[in-house]
């Protein structure tokens, strides 16, 4: 090899090096909490990672995983994290009013036919109306599950102890052992005691009407993110609808649910396709907002309806492009 090829074959080098490390420094970071790790809807981002589709908006997307909405609504407010995945969309209202530094980028999920109340097979509870007396499970306080037992109690006159228990697993150790009357879940947690009959379900979320039809769950971000952030919030937003949309064309984003969550592709299947129809996960628009604005008064999560005024400070959804 001559001198003169040495050269170019070194400088070549020093160009693809330099490349590899502009492409490396463009992959921006993103913290992200996410409430209830291994839910099909809390997926799209560790789905679209897995994927490479955030790679190719260039974002590194770090996922912190927490008990419930609550959790997350918090790590967001402290500017701990850029984005939280499934905070509750009355904690978010009630936060607001409070002036916490919170807006809404996106819807999350829409209706509560994921979210289910169960028993042991061999409880005396069999409707809503027992529930009277008995610890009844949800998340966090400000979680999508808390506001839903906040209606079941508020829409059927009910006097139970409600009672935050974390996420499902640690919530059906609890229920199984007798530590609590009534648990929460979502699938695929909880679908193989439902098979074996050892839990039954009592309610979901839609048997509320203050949940049914309407967005219960959020993307939020802190103010100082949005404004800081605004080019990489957007990127992130184009990134999500795209794995929404692969999460429901075939089957390879199946295959990776499964794999992370650790269950049978049938069991990942029947979780998307029995319990979050395609739209659920609509991140463009807050359903039913005029009525979530009122139950929230209701629920006495805020002291009066926010004005139109304050929701277009508060949700900041970035257009689709």
């Amino acid at each position: 090899m001559t001198l003169l090829q040495r050269i170019l074959m070194a400088a070549g080098l020093v160009a693809l090096a330099a490349s590899n490390a502009g492409s490396a420094q463009a992959q921006e970071q993103l913290k992200l909490a996410v409430g209830q790790r291994g839910n099909w809807d809390t997926s799209v981002s560790e789905i679209g990672s897995r994927l490479g589709i955030f790679k190719k908006h260039n974002l590194e997307l770090q996922l912190l995983y927490t008990q419930g909405g609550g959790e997350t609504q918090q790590a967001v407010l402290s500017n701990s994290v850029d984005i939280g995945i499934a905070g509750g969309i009355m904690g978010a209202l009630s936060a607001f009013s409070k002036g916490a530094p919170i807006r809404i980028i996106g819807a999350e999920t829409t209706g509560g036919q994921d979210l289910y109340w169960y028993v042991k097979a061999d409880s005396p509870i069999k409707t809503l109306k027992d529930f009277d007396g008995k610890t009844v499970a949800y998340s966090t306080n400000g979680s999508s599950t808390h506001g839903v037992v906040n209606a079941f109690v508020q829409e059927n006159g009910l006097k139970p102890r409600l009672t935050a228990t974390g996420g499902p697993a640690p919530t059906l150790t609890q229920v199984m052992s007798g530590q609590i009357d009534v648990g929460w879940s979502a699938p695929p947690f909880g679908l193989e005691q439902l098979n074996k009959g050892e839990i039954r379900v009592i309610a979901t979320g839609n048997d509320t009407k203050a949940f049914k039809s309407q967005t219960v769950r959020l993307l939020i971000t802190n103010t100082a993110v949005l404004q800081n952030k605004k080019d990489q919030i957007d990127r992130f937003m184009k990134a999500y609808r795209e794995t929404v949309e692969a999460m429901y064309s075939g089957d390879e984003a199946l295959k990776v649910y499964a794999e992370f969550v650790g269950v049978p592709l049938e069991i990942a299947k029947r979780t998307r396709d029995e319990f979050f129809p395609k739209e659920a996960l609509n991140p463009d628009r807050i359903f039913g907002l005029e009525t979530i604005v009122n139950d929230a008064v209701t629920l006495k999560y805020t002291a009066q309806p926010l004005t139109q005024a304050q929701l277009d400070t508060l949700i900041q959804i970035p257009p689709r492009r």
